[in-house]
């Protein structure tokens, strides 16, 4: 059984790093109407809007927009190397850049020049990570959820309300996760918001009176690229995107997940319109944004190329969309996988992934080669707020879970799946079976005891939920479903950290012995905007090897 120490911060310590209160609305309205600021942490962008990469051992993938848009190809010195630009889009600002035959465990200079041999930003420097068959000595990550979240969909809302934390706000937020220095960061789902047919959810979105008049309506007989339909994707997209990272990432390699609102809709089910899988205008828009905004998962050894939304023939050779890996040496493997992409509807034998992936899953969990294998999938083991589209059968009914009635359209093969997964996490000896979710705009820990018949008593799969960065007053489960995030019924569950709806995110340090995670928490009500720049971890959780 993994062991673990916790702690809390008492009075005293917390204290010493607690704000003024404000009384009553966004903590610092001026604050949230900032925008990027090309320079303002002492580098010069440029004409760079925003600059997002990945890597691996031997590989970089790196998404940039300009303003304005490029005339001619760019170049991305790297080294002694030049790598040509891809152009996404036919607009001249949005470009790729593939870089392939790296050193694994090297820092690379990186300049991008334009057609001309002129600077487009002050260089800036990249790491590979280290080879397969290397073991470093730590690694860090900062993980967070529902990042998304358009400024202008917050205007005309009662005084002191959001529909989602100001852009401004979270991007101080992933200033101060990213002031630990982490090895890498990993945004589990929920990059935008733009839901166009969800019953519920549509209304205070892209289907609102207001979001038509941000973006403009989306014709779905055609393509998101070279017709109307392009511009009111920029609209609805570019500014949850672009002001918030901008060039902040351009150093901290990146693995932006994708989970329902990615696919432009909540997982909502009626008699008029179930939401999910998504029809192929919804996997349009999915594809787009990470197209023209974030890299897709570069190849993996062990993982398939023929997995579900990989090896693309519009996509760099062997990068995958929807199921990727983080894998760094021999010290840790991460499993990053999206539930919506392959989400089937098909009774006692429906998936939320896959089969192929679900045997991929279990592969590299079998396999003994890497000291720390974890779990990340884009819907949350642990935890249920009565939602069609999540792993449990509970729905919600006066004011509390219940399985006493059926829940409609909810299939009773995703619990399976679950069952088969998380009996797969238990299964690892010598290893910290650990999942770590997102999606229900909550900070949590647990421990799952039992799942149904299965008891995992003798080795407790340790259970998070890492943190929304982006939710504002109408996205938290209590407001928008009247509960908050609690044990389904299936479950046996020790929860340690029950759910706290504020934003926030985590820092996990991986050693060839441990796995420590640090939770941060900010409530925009309570704190003023600078309170986020010393932003100290109110939990530490130590979680040890068996």
């Amino acid at each position: 059984m993994a062991t673990r120490r916790e702690f809390v911060l008492g009075a005293g310590a917390a204290a010493a790093t607690l704000p003024r209160l404000i009384g009553s609305g966004i903590g610092g309205p001026a604050s949230a109407a900032e925008g990027v600021k090309p320079g303002e942490d002492h580098w010069d962008q440029g004409r760079v809007r925003h600059l997002i990469p990945t890597v691996n051992h031997d590989r970089f993938l790196i998404k940039a927009s300009f303003n304005p848009p490029l005339l001619g190809v760019p170049d991305l010195e790297v080294g002694a190397n030049r790598v040509r630009g891809q152009m996404n889009g036919a607009g001249g600002d949005s470009w790729q850049f593939d870089v392939t035959g790296l050193k694994s465990s090297t820092p690379y200079k990186l300049t991008l020049r334009a057609a001309g041999g002129r600077a487009l930003c002050e260089p800036w420097s990249l790491s590979t990570f280290p080879a397969p068959d290397a073991m470093p000595d730590r690694l860090r990550l900062m993980i967070y959820t529902c990042g998304g979240g358009h400024d202008a969909l917050n205007e005309g809302l009662p005084e002191g309300k959001t529909g989602w934390l100001p852009s401004a706000l979270r991007r101080r937020l992933l200033q101060r996760g990213l002031s630990f220095k982490p090895d890498a960061l990993i945004a589990n789902g929920d990059q935008v918001y733009w839901d166009l047919r969800a019953p519920q959810a549509s209304k205070m979105s892209g289907a609102s009176p207001h979001g038509i008049a941000i973006a403009g309506t989306f014709d779905r007989a055609q393509p998101i690229f070279g017709t109307p339909n392009e511009t009111v994707f920029r609209r609805a997209t570019g500014p949850q995107i672009i002001p918030q990272y901008g060039a902040l990432l351009r150093s901290t390699p990146v693995f932006f997940m994708q989970d329902d609102h990615d696919y432009f809709d909540n997982d909502e089910a009626t008699d008029d319109i179930i939401t999910f899988p998504p029809d192929h205008f919804m996997l349009e828009l999915a594809r787009a944004t990470r197209q023209l905004y974030y890299p897709e998962y570069l190849p993996d050894p062990n993982r398939p190329l023929g997995l579900p939304g990989a090896s693309a023939p519009d996509r760099p050779p062997g990068v995958a969309e929807a199921y990727g890996t983080l894998r760094y040496g021999k010290l840790a493997e991460i499993l990053l996988y999206d539930i919506r992409r392959s989400q089937t509807l098909n009774g006692p034998s429906a998936v939320f992934v896959d089969g192929t992936v679900e045997n991929w899953l279990k592969a590299r969990m079998a396999d003994r080669d890497v000291v720390h294998v974890v779990n990340i999938p884009s819907n949350p083991p642990g935890w249920s707020a009565g939602k069609w589209g999540e792993w449990y059968p509970d729905i919600l009914r006066d004011g509390k879970l219940t399985t006493d009635i059926a829940k409609p359209y909810w299939q009773t093969g995703w619990l399976k799946q679950h069952d088969r997964l998380m009996q797969a996490v238990a299964a690892m000896p010598g290893r910290i079976p650990l999942v770590i979710s997102g999606d229900l705009h909550a900070i949590a820990e647990g421990r799952m005891m039992s799942s149904g018949s299965l008891d995992f008593s003798k080795n407790p799969i340790e259970v998070i939920l890492a943190g929304p960065l982006g939710t504002g007053d109408r996205g938290w489960p209590s407001a928008f479903r009247g509960i908050g995030a609690s044990v389904p019924t299936h479950l046996q569950m020790q929860e340690n950290l029950k759910p706290i709806e504020e934003n926030g995110f985590i820092i996990a340090d991986f050693t060839p012995e441990s796995i420590t995670i640090r939770y941060f928490r900010f409530n925009y009500h309570k704190q003023a905007p600078e309170v986020i720049d010393t932003l100290e971890p109110f939990r530490v959780t130590e979680l040890k090897r068996p």
